[in-house]
């Protein structure tokens, strides 16, 4: 298959599905899409942005070999929105290895706090984050003030899913809770 032409052919989520079966458990074929997702043109990352969110659902250890990578695209400057949305998505499903928290916290961070970043974007952020802060304590009351600082400039969707994520942090932060879910 030239991974490329088919990427091109097509922008429907039938297109992408058979793209990712197509990949399968394949590390070269993963290696294709991976190498056209980090130096293709924009409309090319931003079609493999979405068969590497499909490929995940599939296979996820395909993903942890090409975090650093992923990491280091998506600080360049203008990449696409969907690059930025799949891949902070894929984030908030998996355990970040320790040497690249620093990096996934700081760009989080820096999603969250735009007034530019899309909703889903912001949203994914907000759960890495949360996540990261339950293994990291001092993290916690850093999140909790940018959320209650931001909350009133956002919509509805994100308020309440910032409300949810400050309700948790409460809860993580209470040592009766911890104790009970041991």
């Amino acid at each position: 298959m030239d991974l490329e032409a088919e990427i091109l052919k097509e922008h429907s989520k039938r297109q992408t599905v058979r793209i990712a079966r197509w990949i399968g458990p394949d590390k070269r074929r993963f290696r294709q899409l991976m190498e056209l997702l980090l130096r293709g043109d924009r409309i090319v990352t931003q079609r493999a942005a979405w068969i590497l969110s499909s490929c995940y659902e599939f296979h996820p250890q395909l993903i942890t070999p090409w975090l650093p990578a992923l990491l280091k695209k998506m600080q360049e400057p203008d990449v696409h929105d969907a690059l930025k949305r799949n891949v902070v998505r894929l984030l908030s499903c998996i355990d970040i290895p320790k040497p690249l928290l620093g990096t996934v916290v700081s760009l989080c961070f820096d999603y969250f706090n735009s007034v530019d970043a899309p909703i889903a974007v912001k949203v994914h952020s907000m759960t890495v984050l949360q996540r990261v802060a339950a293994q990291q304590p001092d993290l916690k009351r850093e999140l909790q003030t940018s959320i209650e600082l931001m909350i009133p400039y956002f919509g509805p969707a994100l308020q309440a899913r910032a409300r949810i994520v400050i309700r948790q942090l409460a809860r993580d932060q209470n040592p009766r809770n911890r104790r009970n879910a041991g």
